[in-house]
């Protein structure tokens, strides 16, 4: 056979067997060492345009991050034959220290995100999408921060939703660093105890804050099934 032609047939059929790869989640996880639950992620309508933001937490080894999402929520959402890749640029959020996919959805479906790290697979959980029925909520009302301290006590309310079941909190200083990033299940955070910080982002042991300096806090407030239910931003000065 002609070596040009059988490079050029054997180029053609890896081709397609990468594509082919591709066509469902479980087709991409297929041989490969899968972590189920280990990608930290969420999702919230945008405030200012139709799109839907979806954050993850890139741990620094973290490569090869991927989206996958459903027809629609009306199918087992662990059946990873339903999710199919989808491409859309990553973005910085905090500077880089997470990141996230703004992507129109025109239906409510589940999406998984993933990224390789250490010759495995690690998946998120199913992610719900309900920006149409049930829009994330944008206030600053809501936060209280206590004043003239270098380790406030930050408390907060619900919104409109009463069935958040987690929230992530994040201080990030005056050029939007990000300082500690903290999940509770209380609506309290005092910087920084970790009494009742049940998961803990935040890489090493953050400084003290300084007076007289701009901060931000930022509270996520997550329902079961990973739907951002309020998106809470507040600056302050201690």
């Amino acid at each position: 056979m002609n070596k040009f032609l059988l490079f050029t047939i054997t180029f053609v059929v890896s081709c397609s067997n990468d594509l082919a790869k591709e066509t469902s989640l479980a087709a991409y996880l297929e041989d490969r060492e899968v972590v189920l639950d280990n990608v930290i992620a969420c999702a919230a309508s945008n405030e200012a345009d139709d799109l839907v933001s979806f954050f993850l937490f890139p741990r620094p080894t973290a490569t090869n991050i991927k989206y996958f999402e459903t027809i629609s929520s009306a199918i087992d959402k662990n059946s990873f034959e339903q999710y199919e890749p989808f491409d859309s640029p990553l973005l910085d959020v905090f500077n880089g220290f997470l990141k996230k996919f703004e992507v129109s959805v025109n239906a409510e479906k589940w999406v998984i995100v993933s990224f390789e790290e250490d010759n495995k697979i690690h998946i998120s959980n199913p992610i719900r999408i309900k920006n149409q029925t049930r829009p994330t909520e944008y206030i600053s009302s809501n936060i209280s921060i206590e004043e003239d301290t270098i380790n406030p006590l930050i408390t907060w309310q619900d919104g409109l939703y009463d069935d958040t079941r987690i929230y992530f909190q994040v201080l990030t200083d005056s050029t939007n660093n990000l300082i500690s990033g903290t999940y509770t299940f209380d609506s309290f955070f005092k910087y920084y105890e970790l009494e009742n910080v049940v998961l803990n982002i935040t890489l090493g042991t953050p400084q003290n804050l300084k007076l007289n300096s701009t901060y931000s806090f930022s509270l996520l407030g997550v329902s079961e099934d990973n739907w951002v239910n309020i998106f809470s931003v507040k600056s302050f000065v201690p």
